[in-house]
């Protein structure tokens, strides 16, 4: 059995048992080349006293193993525990998220009939990296962490997805127009990596149109890279407008680990009733079979489940009067799709998945050799009651070699020229700049927030200002 592939399996909880052995069950009848190994995490193991809902030998299971297939696991509330899925995207360097969004009209219900897209998010970095600060007693900060190699990394992904499995076009959604060096270099790296496929169509889109294109029309898209927050935003709008959020599945792709789950939770209000949609768990292991090689196989379920839905065979929440043609349960349903197993839709794309090695995405760089200069200091001050005018005399000569060249606040010039202004927000911006003619040391950072402080200043935080290759690596102020 050496060409067999090992997989770990969690049942999960609520109706997680449920659709897993259903899902197990055609696995089985389909003869995938699959040796299971069974976990246990979730709920059983939070009340356990683990806050991230997985104990060791779990942990051992999936090193060894490196794909996951999961079933929804039910997360207790407050108590300090730690989302799972969140656990294994950072722990598993899981980069991508991988999620189909298609359009199964008319068995079941959808806003648009015609769609077939597939979402490809970023997972680790942006906002989702939880960098937050709070300082002062008025403002918060939150870190919008992007990076060109992992930019690289899920772009690069998107395209060799959409070469794989024969799509035509990558639409890349970023904010640009606003977020002009964080998603700039997402869209930088999109734009160069594109050239490398010209074989596949490739657009760029602001994010808040696109999220509405994507709402009135579906069908203009084939694969969709962005961010992680966008992409988790997106991932619901084309979920809802689908009308098949309980029969998606999705993947969660790192370099050496991979887990595939259904993009729903574990509805715990109709567990044990054996009426639950196994729909969901089964695309994400037809996900889980074209990853490691078996796209045949998944191709035959994929077509066996067609039919199945084709047939108007429907559990109760797809089940509709004039449509549906008989109402079945979890493993009826299951069974349905073993006896079509062979058998290929009529209505319905039919799927021909090759069997193909798993994507190696690999980050060849894009920022050999650049100059990097630094030219001044932002250094943020919490204001403490004192007034902008005492805030920028006692400021303005606090280095012979560095200029105060403005003080903003919230991005908007607020020194010189503005200072009538009524401000609220406690926290301001010195931004320090040094003199053309003489060199500036990052040790002159230390120096300007030792005078600051002898000052009185309530510092909050810094960051160096630089160029790179001439190019600004920070944002002007409004007004500046």
């Amino acid at each position: 059995m050496s060409d067999f592939t090992n997989i770990t399996v969690a049942y999960g909880d609520g109706i997680g048992p449920e659709i897993m052995e259903a899902t197990l069950k055609i696995l089985k009848a389909s003869e995938a080349k699959i040796q299971i190994d069974t976990i246990e995490i979730g709920e059983k193991v939070y009340s356990k006293g683990y806050t991230t809902g997985i104990p060791n030998d779990a942990w051992a299971s999936i090193y060894k193993n490196k794909l996951l297939l999961k079933a929804p696991i039910t997360t207790p509330q407050g108590k300090g525990y730690k989302s799972l899925n969140v656990t294994f995207r950072k722990a598993l360097g899981l980069f991508a998220n991988v999620r189909p969004c298609v359009s199964y009209y008319p068995y079941v219900d959808a806003l648009h009939q015609k769609m077939d897209m597939v979402i490809v998010r970023e997972n680790e970095e942006d906002l989702y990296a939880g960098v937050e600060y709070q300082p002062s007693r008025d403002y918060a900060v939150s870190h919008k962490i992007i990076s060109h190699s992992g930019s690289e990394k899920i772009i690069r992904y998107a395209f060799e997805y959409a070469k794989q499995n024969a799509r035509k076009k990558v639409s890349c959604f970023v904010k640009d127009n606003i977020m002009k060096i964080a998603d700039g270099i997402f869209h930088e790296e999109f734009k160069r990596i594109a050239k490398e496929y010209p074989e596949i169509e490739a657009s760029s889109m602001i994010v808040d149109i696109g999220s509405a294109r994507i709402a009135s029309r579906p069908q203009d898209f084939d694969v969709v890279v962005t961010l992680n927050l966008y992409g988790d935003i997106i991932s619901d709008i084309a979920a809802e407008v689908s009308g098949s959020v309980g029969m998606a599945g999705s993947a969660n792709i790192g370099d050496s680990c991979a887990m595939f789950e259904a993009i729903h939770g574990s509805a715990p209000d109709i567990a044990g009733k054996g009426i639950a949609n196994p729909s969901g768990l089964l695309n994400g292991a037809i996900m889980m079979l074209e990853h490691i090689g078996q796209g045949v196989v998944a191709s035959k379920i994929k077509n066996a489940w067609l039919k199945t839905i084709e047939d108007g065979v429907h559990t109760g929440d797809i089940y509709k009067d004039g449509t549906s043609k008989r109402r079945v349960s979890t493993i009826e349903f299951a069974d349905a799709v073993i006896s079509n197993l062979g058998k290929e839709p009529a209505g319905f794309a039919v799927s021909k998945s090759k069997d193909s090695k798993p994507l190696s995405i690999k980050v060849t760089g894009s920022q050999a050799d650049v100059k990097k200069e630094i030219i001044g200091f932002d250094v943020f001050i919490d204001l403490n009651g004192q007034s902008l005018e005492s805030i920028a005399t006692k400021a303005e000569n606090i280095h012979p070699d560095l200029k105060l060249h403005l003080i903003s606040q919230k991005g908007l010039k607020i020194w010189p020229d503005n200072t009538k202004l009524d401000f609220k927000c406690e926290l301001v911006t010195l931004r320090y700049i040094g003199y053309q003619d003489k060199g500036i040391k990052t040790s002159m950072l230390f120096m300007v927030l030792d005078s600051l402080y002898t000052n009185g200043f309530d510092i909050a935080g810094f960051n160096s200002l630089y160029m790179y290759d001439g190019k600004s690596g920070f944002t002007l102020a409004q007004g500046e």
